[in-house]
């Protein structure tokens, strides 16, 4: 068995997530409180969190769960639903059905480290990366070229983690049809769906353009609820969700019931979290132009397209790797270095880090780093 390596991200929050005094790097939008959530339940949903029983719950999922999910798409049922413990199972075995020693993956660059390190585990990998110079674009005739006979799986995630691009909806409608054309599985992680900048630029959801296609979603990114543990994976190809279902088997089995409740509740209540969400990162934005317009000479700065994470460039002739470990362990100001986004399989910035722009009064934490900044000229 492959023992796959440590999972950088995960290892560097172990360290400073929950010490560091200001996570400005986070990649969840804003949380609510349970009094809060359970305060928007309907009825039906408050009777079914009143009376719940804490026995073991369906596979699939509750049933009134992949109904609430499948309402948000246009072309799936609640069959074509199945539910997971997080989207970070859901990835994993996924690539586990799809994916075996013969065959081939395509996956985008940056990426989160297991969009890439589980494929790799399971066969032969080829990596695209997004062009930072062309502010991150995608070369769909690189894609192209990087396919091959016994290519499975193509690998996407957009509003992209950890640089917030969105790509033209026309060239992921022809993503798709590339992939349908040659028998490939797109697996599309749309986790920060939702939250663009310009909402007429939100994609519409692989499941709904195509059979084979695979929608990554979650309760964590956009909707701020990642303590839920809930995510899923829409896909109308029937035999391929009973094969996800018998993996699950070896995991999970079978999600929380109370996290079941509570998704029920969210995603009820979706576009009202994502309004609120929204426009928390609306009234951030101002805050992280002006910061990076006043330092303009260490960082090269834009806000994302979409989601709540950014991907600046450091400037600095320090590096960005001292610059974040000097920042998390002098200011408590924790930033994501590019060493964490680093790729086995392409060349991949060196002078970026990762920020998070989707929690509430970040001006603490900026007031921090600008004090630290100037401490060092």
């Amino acid at each position: 068995m492959t023992t796959l390596p440590d999972f950088r991200l995960e290892t560097y929050f172990s360290r400073w997530e929950f010490t560091a005094r200001h996570h400005l790097t986070a990649s969840d939008a804003q949380t609510m409180t349970m009094a809060e959530l359970l305060a928007l339940a309907g009825p039906e949903e408050r009777q079914a969190w009143d009376t719940l029983a804490l026995g073991y719950t369906e596979t699939f999922g509750d049933p009134a769960l992949r109904r609430a999910v499948a309402d948000l798409y246009e072309r799936v049922d609640a069959d074509d639903v199945i539910c997971f413990g997080g989207a970070q199972e859901a990835l994993n075995l996924a690539m586990q059905v799809l994916l075996g020693p013969d065959d081939h993956a395509v996956v985008l660059t940056p990426n989160y480290q297991s969009a890439e390190t589980i494929p790799l585990s399971l066969c032969e990998v080829t990596g695209v990366a997004l062009d930072a110079a062309r502010d991150w674009a995608l070369d769909l005739d690189e894609l192209t070229a990087a396919l091959r006979p016994n290519t499975r799986v193509v690998s996407v995630n957009f509003p992209n983690n950890p640089t917030g691009k969105v790509i033209a909806a026309e060239d992921f409608a022809r993503l798709v049809e590339l992939c349908d054309e040659r028998g490939i599985r797109l697996f599309s992680d749309e986790v920060y769906r939702g939250l663009e900048r310009d909402p007429a630029r939100t994609l519409p959801q692989a499941a709904d353009l195509s059979e084979r296609a695979l929608s990554l979603n979650v309760t964590s990114k956009s909707l701020g609820l990642p303590g839920l543990r809930i995510g899923w994976i829409a896909c109308r190809d029937r035999e391929l969700r009973s094969r996800l279902e018998r993996a699950k088997h070896y995991t999970t089995i079978c999600n929380a019931a109370p996290s079941e409740v509570l998704a029920r509740i969210a995603l009820a209540n979706r576009e009202r979290i994502l309004a609120r969400n929204r426009a928390i990162i609306d009234a951030n934005r101002p805050l992280f132009d002006a910061f990076f317009a006043e330092h303009a000479d260490l960082f090269d700065w834009r806000a994302p397209d979409g989601g709540c994470v950014a991907y600046p460039r450091y400037l600095g002739a320090d590096g960005v790797e001292a610059f974040c470990t000097g920042l998390v362990e002098e200011a408590g100001v924790l930033l994501l270095p590019a060493s964490i986004y680093r790729s086995e399989l392409t060349p991949t910035p060196a002078d970026r880090f990762r920020i998070g722009i989707g929690r509430r009064d970040p001006a603490p934490a900026l007031d921090a780093l600008a004090g630290w900044l100037k401490g060092r000229r």
